[in-house]
């Protein structure tokens, strides 16, 4: 019969693997390697993609501060009045966050910039494409008609390769 372990806890830390020493003063789950490791992978990255998860980061940040202040309210709340005071601007704010979340996904996925992010109008994320599309067609810049630039070779080509035209035309020195 297999042998059962205890979950690990925030009183009970997992156990090293076997053969594996815990420095003094560092707790088993710490990730002491596991930090450079993943720091020198960032500066591998590009300098966009940095910005973006740094920004991703600061994003999951906000909302981890906003879910503890939305606990402490609702472990303050001693009626029911107040927990549903508290329910409510928590749902708000919730509603608002997510709203929030489909107008950027919406907006890198047309290409916007960030100040144009904020102007996109909707409620749902058709109606938030439908205004992001419409943003786009006015930034996106028209191509010019024609990129060979030079002359055509089909003007004065006939076709065959006759090298004593060739030498005719080239400049003598």
């Amino acid at each position: 019969m297999p042998e059962e372990k205890p979950e690990a806890t925030a009183e009970n830390p997992p156990a090293p693997p076997a053969g594996e020493e815990v420095p003094s003063g560092e707790k088993p789950d710490d990730k002491g390697g596991a930090g450079a490791e993943s720091t020198s992978e960032e500066d591998a990255l590009p300098d966009w993609a940095r910005k973006e998860l740094a920004k991703v980061r600061g994003e999951a940040a906000g909302y981890r501060t906003r879910l503890r202040d939305a606990e402490t309210k609702l472990s303050g709340a001693k009626t029911p009045e107040e927990v549903e005071a508290a329910l409510a601007d928590v749902k708000a704010k919730n509603a608002e966050l997510e709203h929030s979340l489909v107008v950027a996904t919406v907006a890198r996925k047309f290409d916007l910039p960030e100040a144009l992010a904020g102007r996109l109008r909707g409620a749902t994320s058709e109606e938030l494409e439908a205004d992001a599309k419409a943003l786009q067609s006015l930034l996106t810049p028209v191509p010019p008609p024609a990129l060979g630039g030079g002359l055509d070779p089909s003007d004065e080509d006939d076709g065959e390769m006759d090298p004593r035209k060739l030498a005719r035309r080239t400049r003598r020195f």
